[in-house]
């Protein structure tokens, strides 16, 4: 007999014997754990047997149990199919803890400081197990999540799910929209590389058009830390990313899973009667439980899901990290992140104020109150005309304004700038310069120019000498020996860069410096393809040893200035550009020179 004021497992293994003993203790247990379901009623469920105890234990967990308060004991089974819901909302709710999960993670090794933010990037790439991984995913689940909120949102307005009484439902979808938004914006700059910093930059300036001034500049300053995005405005989007949204994020969610419980799936338009609502009224024979069909369909979701977000992050999607921020340096092309590119397009049209401020606060204030100003009754479609002629207009100008958004709508860079950034920029948006790969061996200090490509310098002996005698002339800022004009105006631009330029003297590319010559080719036909804009232009690369493992390359464009009207050259009656001219009646010479350096160790690889 037991001391103890209860029975002890031992007299239960005394009377029962080991096996069976166990076997309720693990039992118990399980039935703790499921809040209501033993042993058996897993195995049945798994199974897709009935239960075998009444009242049907599988209601219990929803009934007793913390997480399964959040969902409904069965579904309509008009609303399990891949129609109408197409899983969307579901999907939604996975993302929120699947980067929830994977944020988790960077932050263990992650420290919201300029100085160390963009060096714990790359040790997340290159020293933590599985750290590449981790990020890929973090990155690709943050645009799926963004877009597959929306796209939620967009088959709850075409289904007509908003209708009563699930308007405060469609109410924090909203939020939830923004909130998805601006989550991953702020998480946007945490890289603090030249993309993050930028495209950062350009969203945070739209707060600044916020009316009266005061309030903008105010805003801006608020939201940056500073003038520049430094180290304050780091540390504010680190702390709003990973604490003030995801608590309101949770809390929205709680609320709009609450109000789904509360008012039902809505069916399917043609399933009900205009102006009625039967979601909550289930008949038996329609009647599909959550425990265990919903379940395993739900599990079968996530397994999916995040196998293809596995497949795609090993074998077809690297997140892009580019060079350190750099406020000094301001790529071209900048733009915001894509989810916001319809207010960049939306600023293209004029007064900031307006279509930065005014007309999105218009757009998301609309989507808002959208339930309360649509009280038809039907939710049919072939009843809902208007209503859905006015959502493919949303998207058409939502798609439209994003387009305009991108760098290429309505922004004119000259033919010159975009020649030397093709060749010399940095990496930026999965981009890199084409002089930046070239092996260190292979840039071999010289004067090397795209004049060689018009001669047809190659291996012909003949072509190379014709080629040599042509610029075989010293090439210096002293008139006295000078050839020309155009020559000495681009020594006195090498001489205000740095180089010496008493003997500058061109010569074809090494035959042992291959990819030396495929870009000096590539920069040759670039400049042919935009002869409209630069006459008579060609281009050179200087290569100079600066110091022992460094190099300084100086990259030199020259043309004919030409007339243009609306950012295009005027053309004369023989189809030929129009040249301006100076006091002489000579063409007007131009030049771009820029120059960077390149280190034996910088070990940059083409995409």
């Amino acid at each position: 007999m037991s001391v103890l004021p209860f029975p002890s497992f031992l007299d239960d293994v005394k009377e029962k014997g080991l096996k069976k003993a166990v076997f309720e203790v693990v039992d118990e247990s399980v039935e703790r754990l499921t809040a209501g379901l033993n042993i058996q009623d897993l195995r049945e469920a798994i199974r897709g047997e009935a239960p075998s105890r009444r009242p049907n234990p599988r209601l219990r967990p929803h009934a007793d149990g913390f997480w399964l308060h959040m969902r409904p004991s069965y579904f309509n089974s008009d609303v399990t199919g891949l129609y109408p819901t197409f899983r969307l909302g579901w999907l939604s709710t996975y993302f929120v803890f699947f980067e929830t999960i994977t944020g988790i993670f960077l932050m263990v090794w992650y420290t919201p400081s300029p100085q160390v933010a963009y060096s714990d990037m790359l040790n997340i790439l290159g020293n933590v197990p599985l750290g590449q991984l981790i990020r890929d995913l973090h990155r690709l689940g943050a645009e799926a999540m963004v877009l597959i909120v929306a796209l939620h949102m967009m088959r709850t307005l075409f289904t007509a799910s908003y209708k009563k009484p699930r308007q405060f439902t469609w109410f924090t979808g909203v939020i939830l929209l923004a909130l998805t938004g601006f989550l991953s914006f702020t998480g946007y700059l945490l890289p603090w590389d030249q993309l993050a910093l930028w495209a950062v930059t350009i969203g945070a300036s739209m707060i600044e058009a916020t009316p009266p001034e005061i309030v903008g500049t105010n805003l801006n300053l608020l939201i940056r830390g500073g003038p520049e995005i430094g180290a304050n405005g780091l540390l504010r989007f680190y702390l709003v990313h990973v604490l003030a949204l995801p608590a309101l994020l949770f809390v929205f969610t709680g609320v709009h899973y609450y109000k789904v419980i509360l008012h039902g799936h809505s069916l399917p338009p043609q399933k009900e009667n205009k102006g009625e609502d039967t979601a909550k009224r289930v008949p038996l024979d329609k009647r599909v439980y959550f425990i265990p069909d919903v379940l395993t369909s739900e599990i079968m979701w996530i397994a999916v899901t995040t196998l293809i977000l596995i497949v795609l992050c090993v074998w077809f999607y690297d997140a892009p990290l580019e060079n350190h921020a750099d406020p000094q340096i301001t790529p071209l092309g900048t733009t915001a992140p894509w989810y916001f590119l319809w207010i960049q397009g939306a600023l293209k049209l004029g007064d900031k104020v307006f279509w930065g401020i005014i007309f999105p606060g218009i757009v998301v204030g609309g989507l808002a109150v959208l339930p309360y100003l649509d009280v038809s009754k039907s939710r049919r479609f072939a009843d809902r005309r208007v209503m859905i002629s006015v959502g493919l207009a949303l998207i058409s100008l939502s798609s439209w304004f994003s387009y305009m958004g991108l760098s290429e709508f309505a922004v004119s860079t000259s033919a010159d700038s975009e020649i030397l950034h093709e060749l010399t920029f940095p990496p930026a948006h999965n981009h890199i310069g084409k002089l930046l790969p070239i092996p260190f061996e292979e840039l071999k200090p010289g004067y090397y120019t795209t004049r060689q490509f018009e001669y047809g310098v190659d291996s012909i002996p003949q072509a190379v000498e014709d080629f040599n005698a042509l610029i075989e002339q010293p090439f210096t800022a002293d008139a006295n020996i000078t050839r020309n004009t155009e020559e000495k105006e681009i020594a006195a631009e090498l001489t205000a860069a740095g180089l010496q330029t008493t003997s500058i003297t061109f010569r074809p590319v090494p035959g042992d410096a291959p990819e030396l010559y495929a870009v000096m080719e590539e920069f040759a036909h670039l400049l042919e393809i935009n002869n409209s804009e630069l006459n008579d232009a060609w281009g050179a690369v200087v290569i100079t040893d600066n110091q022992i493992g460094l190099k300084r390359l100086d990259v030199i464009i020259t043309w004919n200035e030409v007339q243009t009207e609306g950012g295009k050259p005027v053309l004369g009656e023989n189809g030929e550009p129009v040249l301006v001219l100076n006091e002489l009646g000579e063409p007007i010479r131009r030049f771009n020179v820029v120059h960077i350096f390149i280190h034996e160790n910088s070990a940059y690889f083409n995409n």
